[in-house]
């Protein structure tokens, strides 16, 4: 049996490697359209590789998927998180869980993980094709026709784990074959707030913020990192996802809410009585959970003086920090992601496939796995968990 893998990125090679050990009389060819493969496994998690996430729960797993979720429901019962530390550990890379539920490789560094791939490919005689793109499948006589370079090279099944395309227009190759899809934008991105006094307050994390986008019903919980060009961290991330698509159609020209503290009215009003009989100058005692950075840049910007003692604020003053504390509202105009790192929602509708075996409903023996589909997941291992657990059920079910 010949197998085709079109994509050399994290769902690709679990792909071909699955695939190999599911069926030794196999051949498995790798086509990677550039010079590089694993680019997005090298660079993830700050070049320490997120893996997966320590969420071993398949009805809480799926809650941290916006598009996709419901659907992956059956794919994990095959294969999800628990699988994806046994494959890693029978191997010799073992995982180590941080407070936030991530799992990196404990040598926290992703080259383990890229080395381990390419070993592995390597054992099993995988062969991998670079720069060696596919513009177009046809299909003749239970065969399956990739031109590659322009040349046309014969298959018994074919693996389609391309990634992520930034323009409907680089699936049209996969529209050609008739199948639908829903138009991609980005996922996981950062806000955009030029010229914003809030950054000068670059590298400042808080801990607990609620953001949400004025005007819909979008709000996540996490910390926030504010930088040189706007706001990031989990929270800012985690909106972008959920508010993907809405956000594309705004342009990226939007309100974002934050409540800094995490907390609503009631109990904050509740924390200021107690500090209504406190003789402490408000610059100096910070009896909230930010950082002191943000707590002078929030007084200052409401005109409250250095010598301020707390039980001498003017009940206009107080309503207004109130206000700020819970309720700051920032124009966002704009957005940063991270070309290496890209994410996408959209790519090829999940209705067109078995999601148990990955098979396309349409054309028998061919399979998708990975980012092309129309699968996105939070930030925290989520979306590679995806890839694994796509390329798993691709490579497997091809090598039948």
């Amino acid at each position: 049996m010949n197998i085709a893998v079109i994509g050399g990125g994290a769902a690709g090679f679990m792909a071909a490697i699955t695939a190999k050990e599911s069926n030794s009389n196999a051949t498995l060819t790798i086509f990677e359209k550039s010079e590089k493969v694993l680019v997005k496994v090298k660079v993830s998690g700050g070049g320490r590789c997120n893996v997966t996430n320590a969420t071993f729960s398949i009805s809480q797993l799926i809650k941290n998927y916006p598009r996709g979720g419901k659907q992956l429901k059956k794919s994990f019962f095959h294969f999800y998180t628990k699988d994806t530390v046994t494959w890693f550990e029978n191997r010799g890379v073992l995982l180590k869980t941080e407070a936030d539920n991530r799992m990196f490789p404990k040598s926290n560094t992703s080259q383990t993980i890229v080395d381990l791939l390419l070993n592995t490919a390597e054992n099993l005689n995988i062969r991998i094709s670079y720069k060696s793109r596919v513009s177009a499948i046809e299909l003749s006589d239970n065969k399956i026709n990739l031109v590659v370079n322009g040349e046309n090279l014969s298959f018994d099944k074919v693996i389609i784990a391309s990634g992520g395309s930034p323009k409907a227009s680089g699936l049209d190759w996969l529209t050609a074959l008739g199948y639908r899809i829903v138009k991609p934008v980005p996922s996981l991105f950062t806000f955009n707030m030029p010229k914003n006094p809030v950054t000068e307050l670059m590298g400042v994390s808080v801990p607990n913020v609620t953001a949400s986008i004025k005007g819909s019903k979008l709000k996540q919980q996490g910390p926030l990192l504010i930088t040189h060009w706007g706001m990031s961290g989990p929270a800012i991330l985690k909106l972008s996802a959920w508010g993907a698509q809405d956000l594309a159609k705004t342009n990226y020209n939007f309100s974002v809410q934050i409540n800094w503290l995490g907390v609503n009215e009631e109990e904050l009003r509740e924390e200021f009585t107690a500090l209504s009989s406190s003789r402490k100058q408000m610059h100096n005692h910070n009896p909230f959970d930010i950082p002191k950075r943000l707590w002078h840049f929030m007084l200052n910007k409401l005109e409250i003086p250095e010598t301020q003692i707390w039980n001498e604020l003017a009940k206009k003053h107080k309503n207004r920090l109130i206000n700020m504390l819970i309720n700051d509202e920032f124009e966002v105009k704009g957005k940063t992601t991270f070309k290496e790192e890209f994410v996408s929602c959209g790519g090829i509708d999940l209705s067109e496939i078995n999601m148990e075996t990955m098979e396309s409903k349409r054309h028998k023996g061919i399979y998708f796995a990975g980012e092309l589909l129309n699968i996105d997941g939070v930030t925290g291992g989520f979306n590679f968990q995806a890839a694994w657990t796509t390329g798993y059920l691709a490579g497997k079910n091809s090598a039948l």
